[in-house]
């Protein structure tokens, strides 16, 4: 879970953390077997 000091800091971290979690997964060869596409839409 993460915090920010107001929504848009908040939406910041989530959408941070999102790419941090599916870059894990693809250095540890736990990716889908399918193309990945990935977006946010804007704060």
């Amino acid at each position: 879970m993460v915090y920010g000091d107001d929504r848009a800091s908040a939406v910041a971290k989530v959408q941070a953390l999102a790419l941090r979690v599916v870059a894990e997964r693809l250095e540890h060869g736990a990716a889908a077997s399918e193309p990945l596409s990935v977006s946010f839409l804007a704060a």
